[in-house]
């Protein structure tokens, strides 16, 4: 699963200030929040195509569910439960 975390392109804005300006004013503009501040809360940046397996993923990682994904889980419909989940994320294009 591809992903971006927000706090490694802080950590390496010495190094490739070009992606630090990128994703900086892509998530100021897009979201209206200071970038460095909401990298500390949400700083995460799943590709909508894979936040499916994120939302599986997330749900073996806090124990909501077995990782052998036996009956009755993997009956779960994560395209459902993944929009669910989008409420508690900001979206940016």
């Amino acid at each position: 699963m591809e992903y971006v975390d927000l706090r490694d392109i802080i950590e390496k804005k010495e190094e490739n200030p070009e992606a630090y300006n990128t994703w900086k004013k892509a998530i100021e503009n897009q979201t209206g929040y200071n970038f460095e501040e909401l990298s500390e809360n949400e700083p995460t940046m799943i590709p909508e195509d894979e936040f499916e397996d994120y939302a599986q993923q997330l749900a073996e990682d806090i124990g909501a569910i077995g990782k052998d994904n036996q009956w009755p889980l993997n009956c779960i419909d994560w395209e459902d439960a993944s929009e669910e989940l989008k409420n508690d994320y900001s979206e940016v294009f």
